[in-house]
């Protein structure tokens, strides 16, 4: 692939701050070489599309961390895409934090989502920070900004944080992320719309303007939302489940209830002032541009 040519890169803040909705698209970091070209096509096509920007994930315990950074690298140099990488704390200490990031910065990178990430076992397993790690996102941010001219941003968790209290506690976390330079946030898969107002409001009233993107997941098969759930501990709505179980033996109509759920959801969403949608690609396109086309979002 050759090099396109590019003006002056624009970092996501800014490109938050356009007028319009941002529209993004999470990747991961493929397992084999057929993975990788799956990824590769679903980018090419998602591209088209000309999203605000993209991410690619980073597994438990750095399980991906090369994968990682070559595929990022290789997004942000041989595409007209804008690319943020993932980080977390899990498994790392500073020093070894330090390098990641030098690392994708050699690459280009200039843009980071910084997690403190779930134990390795899953969000129900007990979280144990590095000894000579960090153990919160808030300092993650703190650490990424010092050491460059970075943006980064952090998660949200619309449905409450596994190990929150409540809400707003999940509230205040957000805001000392801002507090420790945090420009944006990106949510967990939203399933209930109204769980994610609940969480704006409460920053808002904070008053924190950090924009805070919902994420969101076409569900193409019946098995994906329980995955999900024990994978980000984040509970589905009620009415997806039932929704979902009513044409569960039959594969191509939760195909279609899945889309048609996802577009709803963006639709409202986008109603109440969401500053963007982040689709959850599972490094596939083809939900996604069919969700995409349904909101009749005129590409760029």
């Amino acid at each position: 692939m050759s090099t396109p040519s590019r003006g002056p890169r624009r970092t996501i803040p800014e490109l938050l701050a356009d007028d319009g909705p941002s529209f993004s698209f999470e990747f991961m970091p493929p397992r084999s070489e057929k993975g990788e070209d799956l990824l590769w096509d679903s980018i090419r096509r998602l591209e088209r599309l000309s999203p605000t920007f993209v991410s690619v994930t980073y597994g438990a315990g750095g399980s991906t961390r090369d994968r990682t950074i070559r595929i990022t690298g290789r997004i942000e140099q041989e595409t007209t895409l804008t690319t943020m990488a993932h980080l977390t704390c899990v498994g790392s200490s500073v020093a070894q934090l330090r390098q990641i990031v030098g690392e994708y910065a050699a690459v280009g990178i200039r843009n980071v989502l910084a997690l403190r990430g779930d134990p390795p076992g899953g969000p129900g397993g007990v979280w144990t920070a590095h000894p000579e790690g960090l153990d919160h996102a808030d300092k993650l941010v703190h650490l990424v900004q010092s050491l460059g001219d970075f943006t980064v941003g952090v998660a949200a968790f619309p449905d409450r944080h596994p190990e929150s209290v409540d809400l707003e506690m999940d509230a205040d976390v957000l805001v000392r992320k801002a507090d420790a330079g945090a420009e944006f946030a990106i949510t967990q898969m939203v399933t209930d719309v109204d769980a994610y107002l609940r969480l704006r409001d409460l920053v808002d009233r904070r008053g924190c303007a950090m924009p805070i993107i919902p994420g969101l997941l076409p569900v193409t098969a019946a098995g994906q939302l329980q995955r999900l759930t024990e994978l980000n501990g984040q509970p589905v709505a009620a009415d997806v489940v039932r929704r979902i179980d009513a044409v569960g033996d039959d594969a191509a109509a939760v195909r279609e209830v899945g889309i048609a759920i996802c577009t709803e959801h963006a639709s409202r969403l986008l109603r109440e002032g969401a500053p963007g949608l982040h689709f959850i690609t599972m490094n596939k396109s083809t939900a996604t541009i069919e969700v995409f086309d349904n909101l009749h979002v005129p590409a760029v």
